[in-house]
């Protein structure tokens, strides 16, 4: 139901163009680390990824839960929330590595963590999950960005009256799983997580800028704890 919603509701507001789903592996665990630049993402990468073949496990913010109504969508779709800043941080990796290895589902995460704080919608910062979890697990991380979801429903904020303004173009492409085999075998260091992170969001920038036609920001990325863009690294600091 939630599948054909999107294939009826996003070409009222978006007019798409997609590239790349026969990068997304048809059977077996897989990890799909995408840029975030919007609430309107997981419609338009959603409806990507299942009419690609796979129904996505996204791992969400557990606020979302408390919703009325999209916290129920969320349960039965099998989403996998994030207690972000608690010690019940860690059991959305552990639900992760299930999905994963037993269930042999398309997980989908966020190496951002959050909507970008970007101010020109480049990939900010991340975090160490999306590593942690293609380390423990070895399944294949698969890349993909969208481009244009915020000019649909705004960034950081809900911008509904976007949505009055006219279908918004938003491009969907996904590249051949990232080559991990240098990590074969490691342990999970700071460093080797910092670099495996490093080598996501770097990916994942290159595949923003060829589809926007532009050069990623020579200062480095964007670390919403300073408010500026750094060139010193990847990670935020749990």
């Amino acid at each position: 139901m939630i599948a054909h919603f999107a294939r009826l509701v996003n070409p009222l507001v978006s007019r798409r163009r997609w590239a790349g789903q026969e990068h997304i592996p048809k059977t077996g665990g897989v990890i799909l680390v995408a840029n975030h630049t919007s609430n309107y993402d997981p419609l338009a990468l959603g409806e990507f990824i299942i009419w690609a073949g796979r129904w996505p496990r996204f791992l969400g913010k557990s606020e979302i839960w408390n919703v009325p109504g999209l916290g129920w969508f969320a349960r039965k779709c099998e989403q996998i929330p994030v207690f972000r800043n608690t010690d019940r941080a860690i059991n959305s990796l552990v639900h992760a590595e299930e999905a994963l290895l037993t269930k042999h589902h398309a997980v989908a995460i966020y190496p951002e963590g959050t909507i970008t704080a970007d101010p020109d919608v480049w990939p900010m910062t991340g975090r160490r999950g999306a590593a942690q979890l293609a380390l423990k697990t070895g399944v294949p991380v698969v890349p993909l960005v969208a481009v244009g979801p915020h000019r649909v429903l705004g960034q950081k904020n809900l911008e509904f009256g976007k949505l009055l303004g006219g279908r918004k173009p938003v491009s969907v492409m996904a590249r051949p799983a990232l080559d991990l085999s240098a990590y074969e075998g490691a342990e999970p260091t700071k460093e080797v997580l910092d670099d495996i992170t490093e080598l996501i969001l770097d990916t994942l920038t290159e595949m923003v800028a060829e589809i926007r036609g532009e050069q990623p920001p020579p200062e480095g990325r964007y670390d919403m704890r300073l408010g500026r863009r750094v060139g010193d690294g990847a990670v935020r600091p749990e």
